[in-house]
């Protein structure tokens, strides 16, 4: 098995496919039956550091922590030193100290690169503007879950190229599905997260395409992803990105007819309704958007009992 101890997880880029899937086959056991794990983290306190908001991947941590027999603490950005001006270095030797583990959501990447630098313990990316890797080993785990397989499928990811897209690039070129990005001009994955993804596909045997249609992007797809157009962090840009968006990349029934009978729809939460999908898609057939979110649980735990 491959050695994750003690390994920051920041991005999927850092994790080998083998890695990756071995992570994604304890998510299946832990899934099946999470008796036989119930200890893993006996003895270990975790503290979930956030800066931005936060439902799943935090509800989901920190559930995952209790019944591997941790301790979480939860603690708000604003609320520690970080807030005062202590720097992130100080702040990382100190945690080193007192917890096994940080999970943490930022507004730049660049803050979790500094504390895993200087943290002496695993720093988990719980979200940062540049990727969101925890979100993107619960989907690749769905989409086994749900076709048995992750080789020849084709993921077709609708909107704004934001940090979910760009984990999904490098994640889907590293497990070997294709994917297709379908984005306004303005919007797209920046090149250097295109550049890492097609190396990994390289390797893998996947495609991965950026086109501007959105139509053309789930036509042959099995799966049909979208996110906010809107990010955290972008709010002062929503009337300007709403306006490039509506109506062409909203995911309606009608779009999602192009695709295959068979397809399904996946989306990371929280869904602003109305403007990447309608209730008709949401809360339809197709949806596996609440197994996906569940999911979270699992790979969270995964995650944990891998790196610490």
């Amino acid at each position: 098995m491959p050695h994750m101890k003690n390994r920051d997880f920041l991005t999927l880029q850092d994790y080998s496919a083998d890695e990756i899937w071995e992570i994604l086959k304890l998510t299946k056991k832990i899934k099946s039956d999470a008796t036989g794990y119930g200890g893993r983290l006996s003895g270990k306190s975790v503290l979930l550091l956030f800066q931005k908001p936060s439902t799943r991947t935090r509800v989901s941590f920190e559930v995952a922590i209790g019944e591997l027999g941790g301790n979480s603490i939860s603690l708000g950005w604003a609320e520690s030193q970080l807030g005062r001006g202590e720097t992130i270095a100080d702040t990382a030797h100190v945690l080193s100290r007192y917890v096994q583990c940080v999970v943490a959501r930022v507004y730049h990447h660049t803050n979790l690169e500094d504390m895993a630098h200087n943290a002496d313990i695993p720093v988990v990316n719980a979200l940062s503007n540049m990727f969101h890797p925890c979100q993107i080993v619960g989907d690749l785990f769905t989409i086994w879950e749900h076709f048995d397989s992750l080789a020849d499928l084709n993921l077709a990811y609708i909107g704004d190229g934001n940090n979910v897209c760009n984990s999904l690039l490098i994640g889907c070129g590293k497990m070997g599905l294709n994917v297709t990005i379908a984005s306004p001009r303005k919007y797209q994955p920046q090149e250097e997260i295109l550049k890492i993804a097609k190396e990994n596909a390289k390797e893998s045997g996947a495609s991965i395409k950026l086109i501007v249609e959105p139509i053309k992007a789930v036509e042959d797809a099995d799966v049909v992803y979208t996110d906010v157009f809107v990010s955290m962090g972008f709010e002062e840009e929503h009337s300007e990105r709403l306006k490039l968006f509506l109506p062409k990349y909203q995911v309606t029934a009608n779009l999602f007819n192009h695709a295959s009978t068979s397809s399904v729809f996946m989306h990371c939460l929280p869904a602003h309704r109305g403007e990447e999908v309608t209730d008709e898609v949401m809360d339809g057939p197709h949806s596996i958007a609440w197994e996906q979110a569940e999911n979270r649980l699992h790979s969270a735990k995964s995650i944990l009992a891998s790196i610490i």
